[in-house]
């Protein structure tokens, strides 16, 4: 009866360590996805994480394409200003 009595707190101090191991481990792949999906879609806009710090991306503008955004506006407001009477 004596060895059993001094085998169960060790039995129950080792599940106890093993949840504990599970519990962390478990902690760690998901901190670790977590960060890496993140990082992942930060990179897609332009955005990534270095040792340095964080680093942005200027996403290229094309002449052709400002100059087409800033015609449709000033199309589409001098067609506003139009249709709701308004003379220029």
């Amino acid at each position: 009866m004596s060895i059993l009595s001094k085998l169960v707190p060790l039995v129950v101090l080792f599940t106890v360590l093993a949840f504990v191991a599970f519990i962390g481990y478990a902690t760690y792949t998901i901190a670790t996805d977590v960060a890496d999906k993140t990082s992942k879609k930060m990179e897609r806009k332009n955005v990534s994480f270095g040792k340095e710090g964080m680093k942005i991306g200027v996403k290229e503008v094309k002449n052709e394409n400002y100059v087409d955004q800033t015609q449709r506006y000033d199309y589409l407001s001098a067609r506003r200003r139009f249709f709701n009477g308004a003379t220029l």
